[in-house]
């Protein structure tokens, strides 16, 4: 277990498409998820400490158009050297 006093860098790491002008190709959520999987397995080891579930429909046209996406915020004792802020 982590506690959450110790924690001092947060990643976010968002997977899928929550901007409508910006849809996520299936390479970007795959490098995401890639990163994700590197937070929490590499070292120094993250650990999730918040999900954020999330959608919006748009209307376009005659059709509607559901975006999902899912936000993990990754928490750190301290930041990764490989990891970019």
């Amino acid at each position: 277990m982590i506690d959450l006093s110790d924690v001092t860098f947060i990643k976010r790491i968002v997977i899928g498409s929550s901007n409508p002008t910006d849809l996520q190709s299936e390479e970007r959520i795959a490098e995401a998820m890639g990163l994700l999987n590197k937070c929490i397995s590499g070292q120094p080891k993250g650990k999730i400490i918040g999900i954020e579930k999330s959608f919006t429909i748009l209307q376009i046209g005659e059709h509607n158009v559901v975006l999902q996406w899912t936000t993990y915020h990754v928490g750190f004792l301290r930041r990764p050297h490989w990891l970019e802020a």
